[in-house]
């Protein structure tokens, strides 16, 4: 839950390319992670899929200085502009990505491949038209650092109080091996990223993983259906906001483009 979403590594590292900031080389290989290949389907002047070093190459030349992800979930159209085609299409797959400065978006289908052991994960990226209109529920790094700070309080003082397992020591572990991960991959929003979108990220993503052990490891001490709801009523607000964070993290870019205007 919150983990690094691939519509959050193209938007980053598409955006440090279209900056100028890393090779086309660089962001395709970052972008594609430990995937064996994306490529994009329904791309203008294209009749077919294409790699994405040309996709994002075609991308500029049809305008685009920026891009913007968007995590929705049911109810909460969290990123999304519209129309309604490309709203339930990216509510299918729990994730998109939206250009700034022309109305395309990109909406993943994963796919798997191979023998167990040995499989091979592909994503095709469908190009659609979307509104050019301002992304839904979106805080401000300021706001979303605030908001983060206090769901996860409230929820931590809930957690702790009905003995969830995500509120001890397994949760602990969980995150001390996510912090090992981080150290090993510093770059989590590529270069032109301010150090503020950097923290929000990280503080979602920790926030994320809490709640996630909350979930996988059993009801804890909540043994009682009046406690397993009060559980659920505290995890639901606090995963919203460390979406709503996560979000205003890989979208910082564009935001600081449009302060700059």
């Amino acid at each position: 839950m919150l983990s690094e979403p691939r519509s959050g590594r193209l938007a980053a590292w598409g955006n440090a390319l279209l900056a100028g900031l890393v090779s086309p080389d660089d962001a395709v290989l970052a972008i594609v992670g430990d995937d064996a290949a994306h490529r994009v389907e329904g791309l203008p002047g294209e009749s077919g899929p294409v790699g994405l070093t040309l996709a994002l190459g075609r991308f500029r030349t049809l305008g685009v200085t920026g891009l913007r992800v968007a995590l929705p979930a049911p109810g909460h159209p969290l990123g999304l502009s519209g129309p309604p085609a490309f709203n339930a299409r990216a509510l299918d797959a729990e994730e998109a990505v939206v250009a700034y400065g022309a109305p395309y978006g990109l909406v993943p289908e994963v796919s798997e491949a191979g023998p167990a052991g040995d499989v091979h994960v592909e994503v095709l990226w469908h190009c659609l038209p979307v509104r050019e209109a301002p992304p839904a529920d979106v805080p401000s790094l300021g706001e979303a650092e605030r908001e983060l700070a206090e769901a996860l309080r409230d929820a931590t003082e809930v957690l702790s109080r009905l003995d969830v397992a995500g509120s001890g020591p397994v949760a602990e572990a969980a995150v001390d091996a996510y912090r090992a991960r981080a150290e090993r991959g510093r770059e989590a929003l590529a270069p032109g990223y301010p150090p503020r979108a950097v923290r929000v990220l990280e503080l979602a993503q920790r926030v994320g993983l809490l709640i996630s052990v909350a979930y996988e490891n059993g009801h804890g001490g909540a043994v009682s259906a009046s406690e397993m709801a009060a559980r659920g009523e505290a995890l639901r607000p606090v995963e919203r906001t460390a979406r709503r964070a996560q979000v205003a993290a890989y979208n910082a870019y564009v935001e600081e483009r449009e302060r700059e205007k």
